[in-house]
């Protein structure tokens, strides 16, 4: 499929997609986030590729396209939202890693928090200003942020619509890793998750998902079921013959 808004490129087993509405400073749009949901879709499908990074050129993602938002009414601002492909991403079978360099506002923070592990500039600018127009975070932001840094600190964040910088967005577990270049550091992250095993990604992720959902007992059960039905992946066998063999695996994904 063919994309206007963002851009795709695929190597090494690992995708890359690039925001890509530089006039907006790559604000969402319906649009754009439809092709992020087709794009996720096919990068499921295909097992080729083993990890996902998103990024924008310059800027990650300056919100959503407010001009799109105005007159809604409340029934057209729940169709508006793009909670369900926030959704998707979230629970993307594969590892996905954030690339942030300069704005990581409002939806396009939403964006971010989506994804598995968020790498940024020092520079980067991120946050919530919804709150300054009159809404707040609507896809997604009030549930993974205070599930992510804290609860008091996500208020604070929501509540005054402030923006922060790499440093301190570090320091409270916005971000997981500061680089000069996050992008060449993403790619480098994802290429090396690519050549995990992807079933036990897979599971994992799941697992740890599920963490925040589930009691400490279910939350075991649940690990216990995955954890053993990897026993019948051929990449179990593989990674554990490697290892007394002392030689590198070489996983396939079955």
């Amino acid at each position: 499929m063919s994309y206007e808004n963002i851009i795709i490129r695929n190597e090494n087993n690992v995708a890359v997609i690039n925001l890509n509405r530089p006039k907006s400073l790559n604000a969402l749009n319906s649009e754009m986030v439809a092709e992020l949901d087709k794009a996720f879709g096919e990068i499921a499908a295909d097992p080729e590729v083993r990890a996902v990074v998103i990024t924008g050129e310059k800027n990650f993602a300056a919100g959503a396209d407010i001009t799109n938002m105005v007159e809604l009414s409340p029934e057209e601002a729940r169709a508006f939202a793009f909670t369900a492909t926030f959704n998707k991403i979230a629970d993307f079978p594969k590892p996905v890693i954030a690339a942030i360099e300069g704005f990581a506002l409002g939806g396009g923070m939403e964006l971010a928090l989506c994804c598995d592990i968020r790498i940024a500039a020092s520079g980067a600018k991120m946050g919530f200003p919804e709150i300054n127009l009159g809404i707040f975070p609507g896809a997604g932001g009030t549930q993974r942020l205070p599930r992510l840094i804290g609860v008091s600190k996500a208020k604070r964040l929501i509540f005054t619509g402030a923006m922060v910088k790499g440093g301190p967005a570090l320091e409270m577990g916005l971000v997981d890793t500061l680089a000069e270049n996050p992008l060449e550091e993403a790619v480098k992250l994802a290429e090396e998750l690519a050549g995990k095993a992807p079933i036990a990604l897979k599971l994992a992720k799941e697992c740890i998902n599920s963490a925040g959902d589930v009691d400490l007992q279910t939350g075991g059960k649940i690990e216990a079921i995955n954890w053993s039905g990897l026993f019948a992946t051929a990449d179990q066998r593989e990674g554990m013959r490697a290892f007394i063999e002392k030689r590198k695996p070489v996983f396939t994904g079955k």
